[in-house]
């Protein structure tokens, strides 16, 4: 119960100072009106690798910022709640090789937001219960497919103005650290299984059905259970 309450602690304090930050550049630049695309990454050029470590704090306007808010908070706190060993690389490794993988691939343009990070927990965060199959994953799974089920479209280039790049990205490299961490993190411990009751003392009934003392055997080791062997042979009585 401590360890469940130390992962939560965890889980929040990491999504709501990563949230932070990301909401404190938005308003530093409304307030200044200095705009910091280009920042972002731009495909191909050396000045644009600079973006695989700012484009997911930068947003075109609130509304963009507001749309990934919500998403980038709980995927983030769950990745850190449940998979607390495991997210200490996942978390870097979504973050740093979605951003390469747009410098390589995507199309020249700036590419900003932190949708990409979405992409790449969500898809994390339903592999791993599909690969450990653990109840405690496989519900996880299910609650991702649920509110985020039609994050699948953004792979796809159906809008211009949207790097489904980065999404794709995301979601190729969560998938990639779900195979790769699918046993990092302990499993929830199973329910302690009942004693074995055949391993540990043999009691003798006679023809009658009453004990017989001399037919007791004790096993070294053995352990407070009991149990009846029925494995003897009936003798007959005449009337």
């Amino acid at each position: 119960m401590e360890d469940d309450k130390a992962r939560i602690k965890i889980g929040l304090f990491i999504a709501s100072v990563f949230l932070l930050v990301i909401w404190l550049v938005k308003i530093f630049e409304v307030y200044t009106g200095i705009d910091l695309t280009e920042y972002g990454v731009f495909p191909h050029q050396a000045k644009g690798l600079r973006g695989i470590l700012f484009s997911p704090f930068i947003h075109s306007d609130f509304t963009h910022l507001i749309s990934n808010s919500t998403s980038l908070f709980i995927l983030t706190f769950s990745l850190f709640a449940l998979y607390t060993r495991s997210s200490l690389w996942v978390f870097p490794i979504v973050y740093i090789f979605h951003g390469l993988a747009v410098w390589l691939f995507a199309r020249e343009a700036y590419h900003i937001g932190a949708s990409g990070l979405v992409y790449g927990f969500a898809s994390y965060l339903f592999f791993i219960g599909v690969f450990r199959k653990d109840s405690r994953s496989i519900a996880l799974s299910l609650l991702v497919v649920f509110l985020y089920g039609g994050l699948v479209w953004g792979v796809l280039p159906t809008d211009p103005g949207v790097s489904f790049e980065a999404h794709l990205a995301g979601g190729v490299i969560g998938l990639m650290c779900s195979v790769i961490f699918r046993k990092y993190d302990p499993l929830p411990p199973k329910p302690e299984e009942e004693d074995e009751e055949d391993e540990d003392i043999e009691i003798n009934y006679d023809y009658n059905g009453e004990v017989n003392p001399d037919d007791v055997k004790i096993k070294e080791d053995a352990q407070p259970v009991w149990f009846v062997n029925t494995n003897y042979k009936k003798r007959k009585n005449k009337n």
